[in-house]
């Protein structure tokens, strides 16, 4: 090669590094974000989703996007997670949408509703049944982004300090229980009362409330629900599949690069899906540790069942009658619902009811 011509060479490549360097850097620009969690340290499971999820996004961008988690209370209560994201106080939280139906009750289908959806099939609903479509929508009317952080699988029934055997049991009982479910329970003369999950063993301790509901053994065992109410009740026909979510300022969501995004966006999945994977692998142990010190397992009754859901459906023509956002998500839900459990008692509930039958004859 001519000498000028490797300085032609030369200098073209100088070129191109000069102009590629800077490209990349603006690309993957460093970024450090808050999230502020609904959920106290101490329940390392479904608090622990999203630390999961910090950690995959800085390990995805060498580091240069980071997110600081904060538990509930350390930022805002963690009731009010969704506020701080929507008024630019952090850019993300991590929460259950249901505990801002006092805003629009349909947060709550996008979580969980009453004899709505299974852990599975909420999370096939909104990646492939046009879930994430409406939930976007929806979200985006308070300045947020949603992405699935979390699954929780069915839920227990909750501590009672009293056998409730019958509907007529449950009148003039006042209940920790959160979302929607306690509008439900509520026309069967529940009393309902939201509180957030490092509030309710207090509550329950003095008596201040006669029942709590909070996810299952695992959780319920590390917050001591078993040494101040002894029936312990399933299932928790109001959340078949709790699904929490990180919401991101909208703002702040459409100014990062696609990468980041990207990058976001597969750490929740991947969060979404190690949370239940840690609630399957640790409510049983708990269970049984549960019941060997004493607490009580108990069903509920058909016939409270059979009145939930009644009063379920009756709430839902009430709240569709006035909210357009509302029966637009429930009736696609209940449609999906209702082809996804033709499918189930088909093989999947065959081969988990055969699978049961054999375990209890050894």
């Amino acid at each position: 090669m001519k000498r000028r011509d490797f300085l032609k060479v030369s200098a073209t490549g100088a070129a191109v590094a000069a102009v590629a360097s800077p490209a990349i850097a603006q690309s993957s620009p460093e970024i450090k974000w808050r999230l502020t969690s609904s959920f106290p340290k101490s329940l390392d499971t479904i608090y622990g989703a999203a630390e999961i999820m910090a950690k995959q996004v800085a390990e995805m961008t060498d580091n240069k996007f980071q997110i600081q988690v904060f538990a509930a209370g350390e930022v805002v209560p963690g009731l009010q997670a969704l506020d701080a994201v929507s008024n630019g106080t952090v850019e993300m939280c991590h929460t259950a949408a249901y505990y801002y139906v006092g805003k629009d009750p349909t947060f709550a289908i996008y979580a969980t509703v009453p004899f709505g959806l299974n852990a599975r099939m909420q999370n096939s609903w909104w990646y492939q049944g046009g879930g994430s479509q409406l939930g976007e929508e929806f979200f985006k009317k308070y300045g947020v982004m949603p992405h699935p952080c979390g699954n929780t699988g069915t839920q227990m029934g909750g501590w009672f300090r009293k056998e409730i055997k019958t509907v007529a049991d449950l009148n003039g009982i006042k209940m920790r229980i959160g979302g929607i479910a306690g509008q439900v329970l509520a026309k069967l003369g529940v009393v309902p009362q939201q509180l957030a999950g490092g509030d309710i063993y207090p509550a329950l301790e003095k008596g201040t409330v006669d029942a709590a509901e909070w996810i299952g053994p695992y959780d319920d065992e590390k917050l001591g629900f078993n040494k101040v109410a002894p029936f312990y009740y399933y299932p928790g026909f109001w959340e078949g599949g709790l699904m929490c979510h990180s919401l991101t300022n909208l703002e702040k969501w459409n100014s990062l690069p696609k990468a980041y995004q990207a990058a976001l966006v597969n750490a929740n999945a991947n969060a979404n899906t190690l949370m239940q994977a840690r609630y399957d692998q640790q409510n049983p142990g708990a269970l049984k540790r549960l019941v060997a010190s004493g607490t009580q397992l108990r069903p509920f009754s058909n016939e409270i069942l059979e009145a939930s859901l009644k009063a379920t459906n009756e709430l839902w023509a009430e709240i569709s009658a006035k909210n357009p956002d509302f029966k637009k998500a429930i009736d696609a839900m209940q449609a999906y619902r209702g082809d996804e459990y033709l499918w189930w008692q088909v093989a999947e509930y065959t081969f988990d009811s055969f699978q049961i039958r054999s375990r209890t004859r050894g």
